[in-house]
């Protein structure tokens, strides 16, 4: 593992970059100093770049929330959120488990995700006893967002129901201009603690990597993913078969002393990215 400063190097070694958003790209209210050139350098030296999140939301309203930071898509070749496969599949149900689902949903999540099943055949159900399955985006803005417990009664009621939960976005927290905030990933651990299944759509499965492949065009060992967090980006890089930087100066950024300490986490979590960098820039 090698222990970088800046991304010049690794851009000369492969020729398709899957690139992660929040931690990498931008904090959810701000591009990081130097992340806009560096998609701009790989663009102009004819690399090509798809970016890959988490986000419970379609790929068109990422995009937009990209475009209000400055960050345009003439800088990549492509997006793809865990939102957009997650109504993919809810669209096609082309897997068992989501052939399976009925078509009476509860949602936990905020207004701005709605967009992930909006217009497909589903209803939204006045409660969880009356619901097929509860189709987890996140936090809502209305109750505390760094706690699960404002969540345990809504979760208990869906377990009490028998609902598979899909949660849209596996991340546990996101850091948010400074601020640590839980995601729909630490909501689907404690359903899972409550007995619950969940049925995850996003990073660390191999699966989300396919159409980001497809969009790139490149063989996977050509191929180099760009992530700050070890249990989704970079597990999630060597599932799908490709290498993997990690970026220190996102999720993990607090609990990291230097590089030693990042290869020291890495091991213990069996993983081997081929680099790390502070930040994603040149």
């Amino acid at each position: 593992m090698e222990h970088l400063d800046g991304f010049a190097p690794l851009a000369a070694r492969y020729r398709g970059f899957i690139v992660d958003l929040w931690g990498v790209v931008h904090d959810g209210v701000t591009p990081y100093p130097g992340a806009t050139d560096c998609l701009r350098r790989l663009r102009a030296s004819g690399r090509r770049v798809v970016l890959l999140s988490n986000a419970p939301r379609r790929a068109a309203a990422a995009a937009a929330g990209l475009l209000g930071m400055g960050i345009g898509a003439d800088l990549y070749a492509g997006l793809v959120t865990s939102g957009e496969v997650t109504h993919a599949r809810l669209r096609d149900r082309d897997t068992p488990d989501f052939a399976a689902l009925g078509h009476r949903l509860w949602h936990i999540g905020p207004e701005r995700d709605r967009n992930v099943f909006a217009g497909l055949d589903y209803t939204e159900a006045a409660r969880p006893a009356a619901a097929d399955f509860v189709l987890n985006t996140g936090p809502d803005d209305t109750r505390t967002p760094t706690l699960v417990d404002p969540w345990h009664e809504e979760l208990a009621a869906c377990r009490a129901a028998g609902l598979p939960m899909i949660c849209a976005n596996p991340d546990l927290e996101v850091i948010r201009g400074g601020r640590r905030l839980i995601c729909a990933g630490a909501l689907a651990l404690h359903y899972l603690a409550l007995g619950g299944r969940v049925l995850w759509v996003g990073k660390p499965d191999p699966l989300v990597y396919r159409p980001v492949l497809a969009l790139l065009g490149t063989p996977p060992e050509e191929v180099l993913a760009v992530g700050d967090a070890l249990r989704t980006d970079i597990a999630g890089a060597a599932a799908a078969g490709v290498a993997s930087c990690w970026v220190l100066g996102g999720i993990h950024g607090a609990e990291l002393n230097g590089p030693d300490a990042a290869a020291a986490a890495a091991r213990a979590a069996g993983l081997n990215p081929v680099a790390t960098l502070p930040a994603f820039r040149w």
